[in-house]
């Protein structure tokens, strides 16, 4: 399998993904702006979305996928059939019992995350947690799904998706408004039905591969099953390391909502902007590497492993880098083309490309970390990542406690962007130090050139932003669109053509996964 193929088509589908998402945000800030009932609704849909990352996307997939790699590797395809069945059946009874606790305490799950929304908000929010936490179930099926398609190799369907919930939401915020006295009740309502999209869409692929989940197991049976427990006994300490992350998200939530009204706003729709690069680069790597380094892994094929996990760093670093530097020269160009429309007002724009750039720093990290932890996840070594959780949540919160007085909400964009920096810095200690990777010849030369192709784009897309005042061109849509536009091909097309004189070519990237053995050979 060429990998960086497959990649790319990942990524093309994470593109669709990001693209619908960055129109669901534009709709809903024209028709809402950045306003408490938006606050609102962005604290209820975080609630199931922080839930999706601690269980279905994160803990629950870094202990799975592993797992069902090794078995499907050492003992065949019956057997990682028999661990599909019985997990998801187990996993349908913890997210059951998760989503009905979360409609009957939602007004405690609002506060503990938005104590700071005025009385109309807070009620307004709690009536759409109940709404949306259902979310979470959906989003669990659909990540156990799409585990089993990565790991045979089927990466489209899992990868797109996701467009399923954005197009349900853009229809939401057109529709609602024609049939809603609280238009913003039936955004809400459109989530649930773009989850329902999402499960059934990974469903149909399993069944196409005759791999859908016999989930009709009791509560006993599903979780006494031995491949169960092994991917509990995995799952607690990424748990914990998951759990770490998002408490960082919830405090800095919790935080924004007192700095005063359209601060998670700004944050959220920065955070959107932040997405793009780690989506279209961070996950797609993410996704085609894990199974096959968990193949690795599980061979004891060190120099396949280890030449994948310098694959994925020179690649990040090469797409990286002018993702963060573009993202931090043109953070007002691309606010104001996205955003700056209807409702979000001036101070609105000024303010999120504030957020943006700060993010910015963190653009490299954030995908770093996407291929360093699954190098340790594929040794099924959960302990570390957790280690290294839990330092940079310590350090992330000192950053808010010294910064988010000077900096508001800035400050808490800032500190995510250092902290993942930091994340991505120990990962990759831990990996050197435990002997399981060696960087490969060759990365200075490698540095040093994409220090000068990276200067002579920062070079141009400054140039091109001097004098131009984005928040006066709210009136002229397609000047400014056509500025912007420029903006990107300029950069985009100076950055390539400098790597492609300073000798990089398209097949130094291409690799292909290494061929192990068949099961029992």
């Amino acid at each position: 399998m060429n990998l960086l193929r497959a990649a790319f088509s990942v990524s093309s589908w994470t593109f669709a993904s990001r693209i619908t998402g960055l129109l669901r945000e534009m709709l809903l800030a024209s028709a809402f702006g950045a306003s408490a009932i938006t606050d609102a609704f962005n604290v209820a849909f975080r609630l199931p979305n922080l839930l999706r990352r601690l269980f279905a996307e994160g803990a629950f997939s870094q202990a799975f996928v592993p797992v069902l790699g090794d078995i499907r590797t050492r003992e065949g395809d019956a057997a990682a059939k028999a661990l599909i069945d019985h997990v998801a059946a187990a996993l349908l009874w913890a997210v059951g019992l998760t989503s009905l606790v979360g409609v009957i305490g939602a007004p405690l799950l609002v506060y503990a995350i938005g104590s700071g929304l005025s009385g109309s908000a807070f009620d307004d929010a709690t009536v759409m947690t109940r709404i949306m936490f259902p979310y979470i179930g959906c989003m669990a099926m659909v990540a156990l799904g799409a585990a089993v398609l990565n790991t045979w190799r089927k990466f489209m369907l899992a990868a797109a998706t996701p467009v399923l919930l954005n197009v349900a939401v853009i229809a939401g915020i057109w529709l609602a408004p024609q049939f809603m006295a609280r238009p913003i009740y039936g955004v809400a309502i459109a989530v649930m039905i773009g989850g329902l999209l999402q499960m059934g869409a990974v469903w149909w692929g399993l069944r196409r591969l005759k791999l859908r989940p016999d989930v009709l197991k009791s509560p006993r049976r599903a979780f006494g099953y031995a491949g169960v427990k092994r991917v509990l006994s995995q799952m607690a300490p990424a748990l914990l390391g998951v759990s770490v992350a998002q408490l960082s998200l919830i405090i800095n939530t919790q935080i924004a909502t007192h700095l005063g009204e359209g601060r998670v706003t700004w944050i959220t729709l920065a955070d959107r902007l932040l997405e793009f690069p780690n989506a279209l680069l961070g996950v797609a790597l993410g996704v085609v590497l894990t199974p096959s380094l968990t193949r690795a892994a599980s061979s004891n094929d060190q120099a396949g492993y280890n030449g994948l996990i310098d694959w994925g760093l020179r690649l990040t670093l090469l797409l990286g880098l002018p993702a963060a530097l573009a993202l931090a020269l043109m953070a007002q160009p691309l606010t104001a083309l996205l955003f700056h429309n209807g409702k979000f007002s001036d101070t609105d724009m000024i303010q999120t490309a504030l957020a943006v750039q700060a993010y910015s720093i963190g653009v490299v990290g954030f995908t770093l970390v996407k291929i360093l932890a699954p190098g340790f996840y594929a040794r099924q070594d959960m302990r570390s990542p957790v280690k290294v959780a839990v330092i940079v949540l310590i350090a992330t919160q000192l950053m808010n406690l010294l910064l988010v007085p000077y900096l508001s909400h800035v400050a808490l964009a800032l500190s995510i962007s250092l902290g993942a920096m930091l994340n991505a810095g120990l990962l990759y200690v831990g990996l050197r130090r435990g002997g399981a990777y060696r960087p490969e010849a060759g990365w200075l030369v490698f540095l040093i050139k994409l220090m000068i192709a990276l200067a002579v784009m920062g070079a141009v897309l400054w140039f091109m932003g001097q004098g131009v005042d984005w928040a006066a061109l709210k009136a002229a849509k397609w000047e400014r669109a056509g500025r912007v536009l420029a903006m990107v091909a300029a950069g985009a097309a100076t950055y390539f053509v400098m790597l492609a004189v300073l000798g990089f070519r398209l097949r130094d990237f291409r690799r292909r996964e290494p061929t192990l053995p068949a099961p029992g050979a």
